[in-house]
């Protein structure tokens, strides 16, 4: 008998169940490198925090059963009453495209991550995730389980001083091949971020163990560390250049070094998310860099009205290039 394929064939998933049936729309993979987006997309809700000016440290703890902690010093997540009447805080981790990175209203400049989908999404492909918040001198809880259920109602646990919010979470093993965390790869990215924003501290911990180990990665100069931890083993030729400068909202942030290596190496970004795949922006900065050798060369007769332009691998060989640019929301496309 052939298959059938009519109206009764199309199914409508609504809410996280769609996020469960097919993960990897969402977080890219099932495996070890799903499983460790699961944090970013945490942890990128709390750098957007800092991004934009509040809190000065991000702590990201693995815990002993499994579980991982995110804790920021941001304001702290709104814990009210949402205009499609449920809590706020509900609606931020049970429904996809929420957030407060859409509009101006929330504060947000410029904001990296999957835009307020990521606190949704690591709900639905969680065993359970519990979310602590302090916010305008209220400490409340939500919790969750099964993929995003909500448990009880929020819990009022009384008055603080202090605000952020603290999201722990464990990974759902019916959805990922492993739910094993590894330390070293946690600790890498979190370095990356803590180079690009000079200032912030992201720590590390690891509780799983007897050594119960922790990393702090806090940069003032951001780009020239980075240069300097990317150049350890090689012998460098200049001393870094750094410059930064703003046009139209747009924050462009770089720093070079030239080493004896044959290849060019650029690392760019947008919003502090890494562009692996290049843009408009890494190609600018790259034309530009070019023309203002050439520039410079004919300027001071190093080239000669005759001769050629120096063509822009032969430039840029051995260049070190970190690209930072920070856009607005409204000009993302």
């Amino acid at each position: 008998m052939a298959n059938r394929y009519d109206d009764n064939s199309i199914q409508i998933l609504e809410g996280l169940d769609a996020v469960r049936k097919r993960p990897g729309m969402y977080i890219g993979s099932t495996d070890t490198r799903g499983l460790h987006h699961l944090i970013w997309e945490i942890v990128d809700n709390s750098i957007d925090e800092a991004l934009n000016g509040y809190g000065k440290k991000i702590q990201i703890t693995l815990e002993a059963d499994g579980s991982v902690t995110v804790q920021d010093e941001g304001r702290g997540m709104p814990i009210g009453q949402h205009a499609s009447g449920v809590n706020t805080l509900q609606v931020i981790f049970t429904v996809l495209h929420a957030g407060g990175k859409f509009s101006s209203e929330g504060g947000y400049k410029t904001a990296g991550g999957l835009h307020g989908v990521g606190a949704s999404v690591v709900n639905a492909l969680s065993e359970w995730l519990t979310v602590e918040v302090a916010h305008d001198g209220e400490l409340v809880r939500m919790e969750f389980a099964d993929g995003g259920k909500k448990i009880g109602k929020l819990e009022h646990l009384g008055k603080t001083n202090r605000t952020g919010s603290t999201v722990r979470f464990k990974p759902d093993p019916r959805i990922f091949s492993t739910t094993e965390y590894k330390y070293d790869v946690v600790c890498e990215r979190a370095r990356e971020e803590a180079f690009l924003l000079s200032g912030i501290a992201m720590v590390v911990s690891d509780k799983r163990n007897k050594k119960n180990e922790t990393e702090t990665y806090l940069y003032e100069d951001g780009l020239i560390a980075f240069l300097g931890y990317l150049h350890e083993d090689r012998n460098v030729l200049m001393n870094p250049v750094k410059f930064s400068g703003e046009a139209n909202g747009i924050q462009v942030e770089a720093a070079f070094q030239y080493t004896d290596d044959y290849q060019e190496n650029t690392y760019s970004f947008v919003n502090l998310v890494r562009t692996g795949d290049g843009g408009t922006h890494e190609a600018g900065f790259k034309g530009a860099f070019t023309k203002a050798i050439n520039d410079y060369a004919r300027k001071y007769g190093l080239l000669k009205a005759k001769d050629k332009n120096l063509e822009g691998g032969d430039v840029r060989e051995g260049l070190t290039t970190i690209l930072s640019v920070s856009v607005p929301e409204e000009l993302l496309q």
